[in-house]
């Protein structure tokens, strides 16, 4: 397998992270993803990614495969231990969720991609740019801290084993924190990402700072 990828991207983190828990390895296809001259944003890698995103994956059959919540459901499958899905269809959904609310309400509101159009199309600084990531990563996390909270169970997010919700969590909590977010305004995050960063998997395979 071939894995698409750049150390700052918090969606590469996640896939990172479940190739470790799982055993697998995948050889690392670095792609810059920013400044307006990113190859991520150039036709060449837009031939593999149509949305000109990472990670993406290659498998050993040569299909490309994006989305990393698509492609952790991948690596689930063809390598079923340790499982990344608790065992009933409730806790199923709820890590889903948590993992959704993630990707698809706060970090797809914080790509590259989004400062740029910020930037030339409204005339942004980095300032109001910064500005926009925090409300965003706030009002999000604010929000999976109470969803976390009504079902919390175990010692991680949904369960006593980390899995595809935790995947998820951890390299948004570990950007929010460099954002200047104290964690602790969010106890049962704080407490998840506590545990999780005694795990190599995690540890290892944080997303990198940005330059």
């Amino acid at each position: 397998m071939k894995l698409y990828q750049n150390e700052n991207s918090s969606a590469t983190s996640r896939v990172r992270i479940a190739l470790a828990l799982k055993g697998l390895t995948a050889e690392a296809l670095p792609v810059t993803i920013l400044g307006e001259e990113a190859e991520s944003r150039q036709a060449g890698y837009r031939s593999v990614n149509p949305q000109g995103l990472v990670p993406v994956l290659l498998t050993d059959g040569g299909v490309l495969v994006t989305q990393s919540l698509a492609i952790i459901e991948y690596l689930d499958e063809i390598q079923p231990e340790p499982p990344l899905l608790p065992d009933t269809a409730e806790d199923r959904a709820q890590a889903r969720s948590i993992a959704l609310a993630i990707a698809a309400e706060i970090h797809a509101l914080l790509p590259p991609r989004i400062g740029l159009h910020l930037k030339t199309a409204f005339k942004a600084d980095a300032d109001s740019i910064a500005a926009w990531g925090r409300h965003w990563v706030g009002e999000g996390m604010a929000a999976v801290e109470t969803i976390i909270a009504s079902r919390k169970r175990g010692a991680f997010a949904v369960s006593d084993q980390p899995g595809i919700a935790d995947i998820f969590l951890f390299p948004q909590a570990i950007s929010a924190r460099r954002m200047g977010f104290d964690l602790a305004r969010w106890p049962n995050i704080a407490e998840i990402v506590g545990r999780l960063e005694a795990l190599p998997a995690f540890q290892e395979n944080a997303p990198a700072p940005r330059k």
